[in-house]
């Protein structure tokens, strides 16, 4: 008995050790904490970030455990790249254009127009037209982790008072995405900048004629149809391009057990996004009681889509590595319409 419970002691000690070093959190240990901001507000990230931190926590079992926080709630949107490079959060949730990455694809992030119609698009091209490498490459040079992309809501304009044609988009100051802002002013939409929380007021009080920011379901969970009226069933683009980010030095702490842990919560994240988008923006049209419908003809979209066609040329001509994402949407769009439906 002496010597078994001294070679346990021995031999167990050493397996103990190993088992400490590549799992620093557990049996009492301190466990690593991570800081995540997300671009949602409180409403909407409740739906789309939290039941996936929620299960991450749960499923890292005191070794990790991540903190989450709403829009602008540790740093203004808008500097949230800022924050992750230099550690003061550790991992992000949010597409490039909002916050405003210094990096050669940021242009493409949120809605780039009318490159994708479904949001199946958005996994195709990352993880089988080569996005996911030329994003990785991208941040890795800032010193910043592409974790995952994933396919979010359509970009659809809410407004006050109805469009019926591209003439009432003229003047209409809307809450939008920079990339997006810039293609649709050629169309004389004034974009708008505001923090997310303070949208839901400024359209109550007048200071926003609409907005072009999301999909029915969206407007509907943030509480924007209190203020707007009319939903236009014509998109600018059929899903968002939004990822998840980690700070390098943070990430390249992380045993790879948790690494792939988080990434498959990430994974989740998408998932859920793409089956709840799914059912709300059908569910709500039909069935939802504050937005009435408008349709712009097809003949008269169309001028929208030839605009997109000149905006990926402009768009090209600023980079090669620019060039090279434009090149891919192309390929991608000339497959699948010679694919037809589903898939166009």
């Amino acid at each position: 008995m002496t010597t078994t419970r001294r070679k346990f002691l021995t031999t167990g000690a050493l397996a103990a050790g190993a088992t400490t070093l590549s799992a620093p959190a557990v049996l009492g240990q301190t466990p690593i904490r991570w800081r995540l901001q997300t671009y949602a507000g409180a409403a909407l990230g409740a739906e789309v970030i939290k039941p996936a931190i929620d299960m991450f926590n749960k499923a890292a079992a005191g070794q990790m455990e991540i903190e989450l926080f709403y829009a602008d709630q540790l740093v203004p949107t808008g500097e949230l790249f800022q924050a992750l490079q230099r550690g003061t959060i550790d991992a992000v949730q949010s597409d490039d254009d909002s916050m405003a990455s210094p990096t050669e694809v940021t242009v493409f992030g949120g809605y780039f127009p009318l490159a994708l119609r479904n949001s199946l698009d958005v996994p195709a091209l990352f993880n089988n037209w080569g996005l996911n490498e030329i994003w990785g490459e991208e941040y890795a040079k800032a010193g910043v982790k592409h974790v995952s992309a994933g396919s979010w809501d359509p970009c659809h304009f809410s407004t006050k008072d109805p469009i019926n044609s591209l003439a009432d988009l003229r003047g209409k100051r809307v809450f939008t995405f920079p990339t997006a802002g810039r293609f649709l002013a050629q169309f004389g939409v004034v974009p708008v900048t505001l923090p997310f929380e303070d949208v839901e007021v400024a359209l109550q009080t007048g200071e926003l004629d609409g907005i072009a920011w999301s999909g029915i379901t969206e407007v509907y969970t943030n509480g924007w149809s209190n203020g707007a009226n009319w939903f236009l069933t014509n998109n600018i683009s059929g899903a968002w391009i939004g990822h998840f980010f980690a700070n390098m030095d943070r990430w390249n702490e992380l045993p790879d057990h948790l690494k792939v842990l988080f990434n498959m919560a990430c994974e989740q994240s998408h998932y859920y996004r793409q089956h709840w988008y799914w059912n709300g923006e059908a569910n709500l049209r039909v069935n939802g009681d504050k937005l009435k419908l408008t349709t712009i003809p097809d003949a008269e979209w169309a001028q929208v889509e030839d605009a997109a066609k000149k905006f990926w040329d402009e768009i090209a001509a600023e980079s090669p590595v620019k060039a090279k994402v434009v090149d891919i949407f192309k390929a991608y769009n000339a497959t699948v319409e010679k694919a037809g439906a589903p898939y166009r």
